[in-house]
């Protein structure tokens, strides 16, 4: 192991205390390098724009806040795009004003991310004593915030394999690419982790990354497995999609939130993909057996993030109740918008890919009120998720990022491969994926495969509080097949 440190500055005309009172405030373009939060104290999440990236641009930079030294000093501890902890001093300048610097931490891991960022080449061999898998999950980019905790839970994950024997006595060696929430940086990812001898790949990642993925490397033999909520349609040999599917997360959530609010009037919104588009399908069929209709619908490109005008739309069209299929920073940059125009005053809103890191990024009174349904949530009961949790947080330490059904997806999906790889008569992709059947129990419960993408789970329909989730209903696990 080892460190170094990044170091970048800013010159502020205010007094220390004066900037240090308005650090996370939204201030401006630039203000001490694009803090957001929503109060300074010890346990809050911020996010940053560091000028570390070379031509690559500014690296975002997720984290919560460990300590505070009014008005020297703020410490965040941070998980992407890489994990270790960064300084923000505030001191007089010389010629007046305060002068901010920026000092992050470096590991080896932090130093190969930030130098694949700049374009330039990293080695990797392929190790011989090791089983490679290969994760392709969101480091940077929009999809960062619902990936946060993805590469912790997958690494508690491969120290459970190891520790129990590894798969036909060596053990896993998890390979890490970032998609940064793009297709084609996706898709070269992909191509390196399969350099990197892996013969599976799980992709936490956006439909359009995964789609873009799965004719990348269609002909190279190598397994890949769609981990999080997904539209479904894309099954084979070696090819399988777990997760939540819209149907099923829309047939569980719209009656009761129709029920709870009263209202038949929709607004449909979402980013423009596959999985908004099918979401938007799935909704417009379930409203209608439910006797409402559709109002209005809005798309927005990944990366958005000024939605006024859509705001404006819905507002106009006096619905009742908002399905939203946005994601990662755009769900977050969408709802605080919402809280802010009293969206959330006049309609129910159902968040398909709100979890628990995008909850906390929209903040605790924008997020209050709005509804999720998934397979997951923290606050399951039962020993296998208490145990779970508590070994995460023993690993990772309290100031990591909370886990959700995305991360813990990624939990199951691995430890799935591993009982069939054990179970093959070699190591073939094409072997493994034939184990990748049978009846599993995991921190969400009874998860049921019987085939590519046809398994059996339970859904949860849950209301965002200012601590987290509180189920409301469960449903009863049901067939999913696309």
């Amino acid at each position: 192991m080892f460190a170094l440190a990044l170091a970048a500055e800013q010159t502020v005309e205010a007094t220390p205390e004066a900037v240090f009172a308005l650090f996370g405030a939204g201030a401006g373009a630039g203000w001490v390098f694009d803090a957001t939060c929503d109060r300074v104290a010890t346990g809050s999440v911020v996010t940053m724009r560091a000028p570390f990236g070379g031509a690559g641009g500014d690296v975002e930079i997720l984290g919560r806040i460990t300590r505070i030294r009014f008005p020297q000093e703020i410490v965040v501890a941070h998980d992407l795009p890489w994990r270790g902890r960064l300084r923000v001093v505030f001191d007089a300048a010389p010629g007046g004003g305060t002068r901010v610097r920026l000092i992050a931490d470096l590991d080896a891991d932090g130093l190969e991310w930030l130098m694949r960022r700049r374009g330039w080449p990293v080695p990797e061999e392929p190790p011989p004593d090791a089983h490679p898998v290969g994760l392709l999950t969101s480091k940077s980019g929009s999809g960062s915030v619902f990936a946060s905790a993805t590469e912790n839970v997958a690494r508690l994950a491969v120290e459970e394999i190891n520790a129990d024997g590894g798969i036909h006595g060596r053990p896993i060696r998890l390979v890490v690419g970032d998609d940064a929430t793009d297709v084609e940086v996706g898709a070269g990812e992909a191509r390196r982790l399969v350099r990197a001898g892996c013969r599976a790949i799980l992709a936490t990642t956006t439909s359009a990354t995964f789609a873009r993925v799965q004719r990348e490397i269609a002909s190279t033999g190598v397994l890949l497995v769609h981990t999080l909520m997904n539209e479904g349609g894309r099954g084979g040999d070696l090819l399988f999609q777990l997760g939540e599917r819209p149907q099923d997360q829309l047939r569980a959530a719209i009656g009761p939130l129709m029920r709870e609010s009263g209202g038949r009037r929709a607004f449909l919104v979402g980013n423009d993909y596959c999985w908004p588009q099918i979401v938007h399908a799935c909704a417009r069929r379930e409203i209608a057996r439910r006797s409402g209709h559709v109002v209005g619908e809005g798309l927005a490109p990944l990366g958005s993030r000024d939605f006024e005008p859509m705001i404006e739309r819905i507002l106009a069209s006096r619905a009742d109740l908002v399905v939203s299929a946005f994601v990662g920073a755009d769900a977050v940059a969408f709802e605080r918008q919402c809280h802010a125009m009293g969206l959330r005053d006049r309609a129910r809103t159902l968040v398909l890919a709100l979890d628990e890191p995008t909850r906390e990024r929209i903040g605790d009174r924008a997020a209050a009120g709005l509804w999720a349904v998934s397979g997951y949530f923290a606050e399951l009961p039962g020993e296998a998720n208490a145990t779970f949790l508590a070994r995460y947080r023993a690993a990772y330490g309290r100031w990591a990022p909370p886990v959700s059904s995305i991360s813990e997806s990624t939990y199951e999906a691995l430890h799935l491969y591993a009982a069939a790889a054990r179970n093959a008569r070699d190591d073939e992709p094409r072997s493994v994926s034939r184990g990748l059947r049978g009846r599993h129990g995991f921190p969400r419960g009874t998860v049921t495969l019987s085939g590519p993408e046809t398994f059996r789970q339970d859904l949860y329909l849950a209301r965002a509080t200012a601590e987290g989730f509180e189920i409301v209903s469960t449903s009863c696990q049901c067939d999913v097949t696309y």
